[in-house]
């Protein structure tokens, strides 16, 4: 399960930023092409950060759809999945977005 890698390496992203200060919130962006399951990298940062200045923080997720161009026609096709047709019937896309996994926001008190 690569959600607890990522759990991991985002709370000690958030320790060294927050520098002892409580922290409330945490917002995060996770592409729906990630393959990072958002329930499972909730459950695995409620378990890394028992112990922290982060425990009781909020974990907010922002699942960014993916989207790419059609290279034959030049619309703009969201995914779901990698790989997907363009209303043309042209299946050679070029992927623009939806791989992106990012420490967007910290609140601390």
């Amino acid at each position: 399960m690569h959600e607890l890698e990522i759990a991991q390496e985002i709370v000690a992203i958030v320790n060294d930023h927050a520098a002892g200060a409580r922290v409330t919130r945490v917002l995060i962006e996770v592409g729906k092409l990630a393959a990072v399951l958002p329930e499972s990298l909730r459950f695995c940062f409620e378990v890394c950060v028992e112990g922290t200045s982060i425990e009781g923080a909020r974990l907010d997720i922002l699942e960014s759809p993916g989207l790419a161009r059609c290279r034959g026609c030049g619309a703009e096709v969201v995914l779901d999945q990698p790989a997907g047709l363009c209303a043309c019937g042209g299946a050679d896309l070029e992927l623009l977005s939806g791989r992106q996994l990012q420490l967007k926001e910290i609140e601390v008190i």
